[in-house]
């Protein structure tokens, strides 16, 4: 009798990346935004949950369950010897520019000198454990919304011209603290995000 073939289970991959949390104050600010600009003629234009925005520090791809210790410990080591530190969310713009906006951005400020050491110091400790170290240079901004390929040079410019248009003088606090490390899960409705550890700033 033919018992058939057993097949190894292949453990499930967990898509994940290091972020900032986001207080609900500049969420809101953002989905403020977000009704500002959205209009129904932009069909080409995706826009990001706000409730989901988060500043990303290093995007991982898949990772088995496996890994989120060891990842945690390297978070650990990169946050080791960071004090807290404050950031601001103000400013509008998109890249590579308005007359061709693929991306529309909200900016960041504040302790920036910070911010990139930290990022840097993330960057050095994941390459440790295998990770592709960064090619770009480290531009933190938030992503709110993205054009389409199939979007025209027309539509680019138009959506372009509201986007530049817009102003976003609201300045919103961030207190950082700590940093995260989040998995998100790819669905029809958009991505949900679930926190798999936390690691806070300063003395551990």
């Amino acid at each position: 009798m033919d018992r058939g073939v057993e097949v190894p289970r292949i453990p499930e991959q967990i898509r994940s990346f290091v972020a900032i949390e986001l207080p609900e104050e500049a969420k809101k600010g953002l989905a403020s935004l977000r009704r500002e600009l959205e209009r129904d003629e932009h069909r080409f234009v995706k826009w990001v949950d706000t409730g989901g925005i988060h500043l990303t520090l290093k995007f991982l791809g898949n990772i088995p369950p496996k890994r989120v210790t060891e990842i945690t410990e390297a978070m650990k080591k990169a946050a080791q010897g960071l004090s807290p530190f404050l950031l601001e969310i103000s400013g509008l713009g998109a890249f590579p520019g308005l007359k061709q906006a693929r991306v529309v951005w909200v900016g960041v400020g504040g302790e920036l000198d910070k911010l990139s050491t930290l990022q840097q110091n993330i960057d050095s400790a994941f390459a440790a454990l295998g990770f592709t170290r960064e090619q770009r240079p480290f531009v933190p901004h938030l992503t709110v919304a993205r054009v389409r390929e199939g979007a025209s040079a027309s539509e680019r410019g138009k959506f372009g011209e509201l986007v530049g248009s817009t102003t976003f003088e609201d300045r919103y606090a961030v207190e950082v603290e700590a940093i995260k490390l989040m998995r998100s899960q790819l669905t029809p409705a958009g991505a949900i995000y679930t926190c798999l550890s936390v690691v806070g700033l300063g003395p551990q």
